[in-house]
């Protein structure tokens, strides 16, 4: 490996050339050598200030990472024995975070006996789900995991579009009384 295919400090191919050449242009131009695809033949390098590309790459990374959407999953717990206004609380609770955009697990957790009877937790995410049904739409199945049953709602595509209009023509209302 005495040569290499450079590329010049202003992008363009300079062409084959020794290392020492290479090395001396990148000295020249006050810049780095860096070897850009070892597997090639003659292998690339490229004259870059690579301090200056290193800070370039993580200041992308970093307003990607601000750019993306984090999605959290929020978690209603209940038991078999739960009654209806209890069950109706964590359903309100539910329909807050599914508009604010959240995902809702629903678990029902089993104690002791209660296994001989899913299908009262059954029942119960269906209800749940029936009643969320406006704003949200089964992702997942209810399922048994363990001594829990599950199911995980997302909202509906247009449901938080839908409460978006209705609140702004609230306020537009409110504005012209």
């Amino acid at each position: 490996m005495t040569e290499v295919r450079l590329i010049g400090p202003d992008g363009g191919n300079v062409g084959v050339v020794p290392i020492r050449q290479a090395l001396q242009i990148a000295r020249d131009a006050e810049m780095d050598l860096v070897e850009v695809s070892p597997g090639a033949t003659p292998p690339v390098c490229r004259v870059m200030d690579f301090g200056k590309f290193i800070y370039e790459k993580t200041k992308k990374e970093r307003e990607a990472k601000k750019a993306q959407t984090k999605i959290e999953i929020k978690e209603i717990r209940l038991r078999p024995k739960t009654n209806e206004a209890h069950r109706g609380f964590k359903v309100d609770d539910a329909r807050r975070w599914l508009g604010q955009g959240h995902k809702v697990r629903v678990t029902v957790k089993f104690r002791g006996r209660e296994m001989d009877y899913p299908e009262i937790a059954l029942e119960d995410l269906k209800e749940i789900a029936q009643d969320l049904s406006d704003i949200a739409t089964i992702e997942v199945p209810p399922q048994m995991e363990g001594r829990t049953m599950l199911v995980v709602l997302v909202p509906a595509k247009g449901a938080a579009k839908k409460k978006e209009k209705t609140d702004q023509a609230e306020v537009k209302n409110e504005a012209e009384a």
